[in-house]
C-alpha cells in the first residue's frame, strides 16, 4: 500500500515508518523537526519537511495513499499547561487539517496515536476501552478531542479509522541499518530516560516524587510496553478496520511496574549506582494506571511480545548509549 506517516521523524513514527518499509509498502513521511531527527527516517521513504497544517499539498485526490498513520503532535504534559494554545494549534488544528485532506482525497484508512493519559479513575482497575474519559490537562484533552473528531468523521462517511491508546511506551529499537531509534525530549520527562540519563551521570541526582502511595512499595505503578510492540499493534490495527468504524485500542502490558522497580532495574542493567532524593507527591499523580489490553488480544492478535522491565530498559540503554558517544560515561 501507499502510506503516509505523519510525525514519522519521531520516536514511534519513525519506528512505525521503519516496520513499514520492512513490509514492503510504499511509506512518505511528513515531518516539521520540531522534535523529530532527520536520522530517524527509514532508508526508502520519502520525505516532506512541513507543517501536519499543510498536509493537503502531499495528501491530494491524485496521490493514492492508501492510509494515513498520525502521531504528529505536541506530546509534553507541562508545557501544555504553561502554553495550552500550542496544543490547540498544533494537535487539534493540525489533525482538522489533516481530516479535511484526507476526506478531499477519499483516503479510506486512518491510524491514530491516542494516549492512555485522558482516562480518570483510582487505579483500583485496569482502564478498558469504556474508562471514563476525564483529560486532567491541555495534552490529554487535545488527544481526547481528537478521538472525538475522528468519530464523527468516521460517521460522516466510510472513512476505517483506529485511536491507539497507549499506556507508558518505552523501549528503544535498533532498525535494519544499524541505527538505534529511541526517547529523546529536551526537556525529558519521561521516567526511564531521566533515571538513564542519572545513570550516564548527565544528572547530579533522582528525585522520587512520593513514597507513600496505596501500593506495596509506597510507589506509582506504571504501565510499561515496549516501542517494538506498540509499532507492530499499528501494522495489524490497518488490516483490522472497517469502513464507517472507528476503534479504540488501549495497549499496555497489563501489569504495573513501580516507580521503584523501575529504579532498581535501571541501577542493575547498567551497573551503576547514583544519589536518589525523596519529594513529595506531584499533584495529579494517580497511584496506580494500568491498562486492559483485552479488545486488542481479542480483535488485534496483538500480545506484547517483550513484557519484561529488564529488557525495556537494557534496550533504552544500548539506545542511550549509542546515542551519547560522545559523553564520559
Amino acid at each position: 500500500m501507499k502510506l503516509l506517516v505523519t510525525g514519522g521523524a519521531g520516536y514511534i513514527g519513525s519506528i512505525v515508518a521503519h516496520q513499514l518499509v520492512g513490509a514492503g509498502h510504499e511509506v512518505e513521511i511528513v515531518d516539521d523537526l520540531s522534535t523529530g531527527f532527520m536520522e530517524n527516517l527509514p532508508d526508502g521513504a520519502a520525505f516532506h519537511r512541513m507543517s501536519i497544517h499543510d498536509v493537503a499539498e502531499i495528501i491530494t485526490p491524485i496521490a493514492g495513499f492508501d492510509a494515513v498513520f498520525h502521531f504528529a503532535a505536541k506530546i509534553e504534559v507541562a508545557e501544555s499547561v504553561r502554553n495550552p494554545e500550542k496544543y490547540w494549534h498544533q494537535n487539534i488544528e493540525g489533525s482538522l487539517a489533516l481530516l479535511r485532506a484526507m476526506r478531499a482525497a477519499e483516503v479510506p484508512r486512518l491510524i491514530f496515536s491516542s494516549t492512555g493519559s485522558l482516562y480518570h479513575g483510582d487505579g483500583t482497575q485496569p482502564f478498558d476501552e469504556s474508562a471514563e474519559v476525564k483529560p486532567q490537562n491541555p495534552y490529554a484533552a487535545t488527544k481526547a478531542t481528537i478521538d472525538m473528531m475522528i468519530a464523527g468523521e468516521c460517521g460522516a462517511s466510510r472513512l476505517a479509522a483506529a485511536s491507539l491508546r497507549y499506556f507508558n511506551a518505552c523501549g528503544a529499537v535498533q532498525a535494519s541499518n544499524g541505527h538505534w531509534l529511541g526517547e529523546r525530549h529536551d526537556p525529558e520527562s519521561h521516567l526511564i530516560p531521566i533515571l538513564l540519563q542519572t545513570a550516564a551521570g548527565q544528572r547530579a541526582s533522582f528525585t522520587l516524587y512520593g513514597t507513600d502511595y496505596p501500593t506495596p512499595d509506597g510507589t506509582c505503578h506504571r504501565d510499561y510496553v515496549h516501542v517494538r510492540d506498540l509499532a507492530e499493534a499499528h501494522l495489524l490495527a490497518l488490516d483490522a478496520i472497517e469502513p464507517g468504524r472507528h476503534e479504540i485500542f488501549n495497549l499496555g502490558n497489563g501489569h504495573g511496574y513501580s516507580n521503584r522497580q523501575v529504579l532498581d532495574t535501571v541501577r542493575a542493567v547498567t551497573g551503576r549506582d547514583f544519589p536518589v532524593a525523596i519529594g513529595d507527591r506531584r499533584p495529579g499523580d494517580p497511584a496506580v494506571s494500568v491498562a486492559a489490553s483485552d479488545k486488542a488480544h481479542r480483535l488485534l492478535g496483538w500480545k506484547p511480545q517483550r513484557p519484561e522491565l529488564a529488557d525495556i530498559i537494557t534496550d533504552a540503554w544500548q539506545f542511550h548509549q549509542a546515542t551519547h558517544t560522545n559523553t564520559s560515561f
